[in-house]
């Protein structure tokens, strides 16, 4: 209702000046009123068995006739009824992110785990490109495409969810990681691509190095940015598996490969950030959100509903309404 009323405009504003009799109306309605039927005063009132109800009701009468005179300004006045249309047209930017699933992501520097506020961090992430495709490739000892280009981000919000650690044998395959989501932005006819490659090892796995993935993707026009995951010193990470395959934990040096992941995002027109808290990992996927604009063209219409007979068709009825009371059912004798 309020938007509706927000949305409400008049051609002949100035009418609406008018409103400002009706308290002049009002004192003349009931002036007149007492002057037609003064008052009488009597010491006993037995004598009359009058229907007192309907001399109440006879009040009414001149609100009547003033309801009938602002919904009759207000027509006057012309309202319309604002309609507005937006088309959009977006130049969206094809995103890949590339995420590290080597066992090493369940070190517990971050809590509950790395992997899991990737992850979450991740799935914000998507949530605010709203115009883009967005695809996922996870990596370990090897690679795959957990889930395809989309700009169904429920779904991909979905296959972020429901990666762990496990799904590939075990290795941090750097260059086949940059290498999948390259491959799966080559045919994009996107202006902007962009790889996000998310790790916290050293390149060990995999039949691609990490250069020679950089060169293709710098060769295809694809942006990519870094993010090494992990803090400084020793973290409390996997260091082995029991037979019921549950890890072993224990304190191991952080290594990352700062070196390689700067050189790659040099080459691609990239970024290396380096994530060493929750709160650093949500400062980067922000500052990526910031760098990565999605261009944006809004085209606005406006129409007008006239909405003025609703106001005349009140304004009418009311003075019929008191017409009809005032020589029916309130009639007086002369």
């Amino acid at each position: 209702m309020l938007s509706y009323i927000k949305n409400i405009s008049f051609v002949n504003d100035w009418l609406l000046g008018l409103l400002l009799l009706v308290p002049v109306l009002i004192w003349w309605a009931f002036f007149r009123q007492r002057q037609i039927f003064p008052e009488i005063q009597m010491s006993n009132l037995k004598a009359f068995k009058g229907n007192s109800l309907r001399g109440k009701l006879r009040n009414i009468l001149p609100f009547l006739r003033v309801l009938s005179f602002i919904f009759l300004v207000i027509a006057l006045a012309r309202p319309q009824l604002e309609l507005k249309e937006e088309n959009i047209t977006a130049e969206g930017i094809d995103i890949m992110l590339s995420i590290d699933l080597s066992s090493s992501m369940l070190a517990q520097d971050f809590k509950p785990d790395r992997l899991e506020v990737s992850k979450k961090v991740a799935a914000e992430f998507v949530s605010k490109r709203e115009y883009d495709r967005l695809g996922l490739v996870i990596f370990a000892g090897g690679s795959f495409t957990q889930c395809p280009l989309t700009t169904d981000h429920a779904v991909m919000r979905e296959f972020l969810g429901q990666i762990q650690c496990g799904f590939l044998d075990d290795g941090t395959a750097i260059g086949m990681g940059l290498a999948t989501a390259v491959n799966r932005l080559k045919e994009s006819e996107a202006e902007s691509k962009v790889i996000i490659l998310l790790t916290d090892g050293v390149n060990n796995a995999g039949y691609i190095q990490p250069i020679t993935a950089a060169e293709i993707a710098e060769q295809l026009g694809v942006k990519v940015y870094t993010i090494g995951v992990g803090s400084t010193g020793d973290a409390l990470t996997p260091i082995g598996r029991r037979a019921d395959g549950q890890y072993i934990f224990g304190f191991s040096r952080v290594e990352i490969d700062e070196d390689l992941l700067i050189e790659i995002a040099q080459m691609t027109g990239g970024k290396y950030f380096r994530a060493t808290s929750a709160e650093a990992l949500q400062q980067i996927y922000n500052e990526i959100d910031r760098l990565e604009k999605t261009e944006i063209e809004t085209t606005s219409f406006r129409r007008y509903s006239e909405e003025f007979h609703y106001f005349a068709f009140l304004g009418i009825l009311f003075i019929i309404l008191e017409i009809l009371l005032r020589y029916t059912v309130f009639k007086t004798i002369p």
